[in-house]
């Protein structure tokens, strides 16, 4: 597999980059993101009992036995749970908002710097693959937060981490969050910002010929990877459909995946991961 390296990747850390791109990609090209971010982003509603993932350890339990290309979570969980579970490939979301400011214009800032990042980094000894970031498109504090992007990406590439952007299109300016041409925008702004894979929702059905439209979203991306977000949970045979559709007819260089592995039992999630994993080869 060729490695596309950024040109804002030091020559002497190419070498770093490039194995941290291998091993999250699992040699694929494609990356199957393992999301855990949602205790900060939708508090408690995603856990509990019914789910049988009130314990938050529940999440490293998956992504240590499960083929994931990263565990994507905020660096203050990792810390808490990381001695035990050095092995997973991690990737620190470093901004975070709760669903509890009902704004329609949302704004979320960075936690954490790539400083910070590194210095965990190598006091812990974990397998830090990347970093994440949360943008708001559309929304009147866009500019704080691409600012916000543009530096973290281009931090991340100097130390050889891959920069993964989720991107929302939000805000009273937006008119329809499932446009293509808005995602397809949204899939250009991204590259533009130098990520190496950006997180969009997917907002058509399971079908091959829904799949097909998506497809051009993929090229306003150019070389830069979009993964599909995989929203609320649905049956299984309906997620692997529309993952291997994505993947084989739109053009999608993986998926990334949360409520629909975690809100199941450990030999569920693990399971279904591990279907999921064999379809980005």
């Amino acid at each position: 597999m060729k490695t596309n390296v950024p040109l804002n990747v030091p020559k002497k850390i190419r070498k770093v980059y490039e194995k941290n791109f291998r091993h999250a990609t699992m040699n694929t090209g494609k990356l199957f993101l393992f999301a855990g971010d949602q205790k900060i982003e939708h508090l408690n509603e995603d856990f509990s009992d019914k789910f049988k993932n009130s314990d938050p350890e529940h999440l490293f339990k998956i992504a240590s036995q499960a083929k994931v290309g990263v565990f994507a979570a905020h660096l203050g969980l990792i810390s808490r749970y990381g001695e035990k579970y050095k092995k997973i490939p991690y990737l620190i979301k470093l901004n975070g908002k709760s669903n509890l400011v009902k704004t329609q214009d949302p704004l979320s800032l960075s936690l954490w710097s790539i400083d910070d990042v590194i210095n965990f980094k190598k006091q812990s000894n974990l397998n830090i693959l990347g970093v994440g970031y949360t943008l708001y498109l559309g929304s009147e504090y866009e500019n704080e937060m691409m600012v916000e992007a543009a530096k973290i990406i281009n931090q991340a590439h100097e130390n050889g981490l891959l920069a993964v952007l989720w991107i929302y299109p939000r805000g009273k300016n937006i008119k329809n969050e499932k446009s293509l041409d808005l995602l397809a925008g949204a899939a250009g702004v991204g590259l533009c910002l130098g990520a190496d894979f950006i997180k969009l929702n997917y907002p058509l059905g399971e079908s091959e010929k829904e799949a097909k439209k998506f497809n051009k979203v993929i090229i306003a991306g150019g070389n830069t990877g979009i993964i599909c977000s995989g929203g609320s949970k649905i049956s299984e045979t309906k997620l692997l459909k529309t993952i291997k559709n994505q993947i084989k007819i739109s053009g999608a260089r993986g998926c990334a995946l949360g409520r629909n592995i975690h809100q199941n039992d450990l030999k569920t999630a693990v399971s279904l991961a591990n279907k999921i994993s064999k379809l980005m080869k």
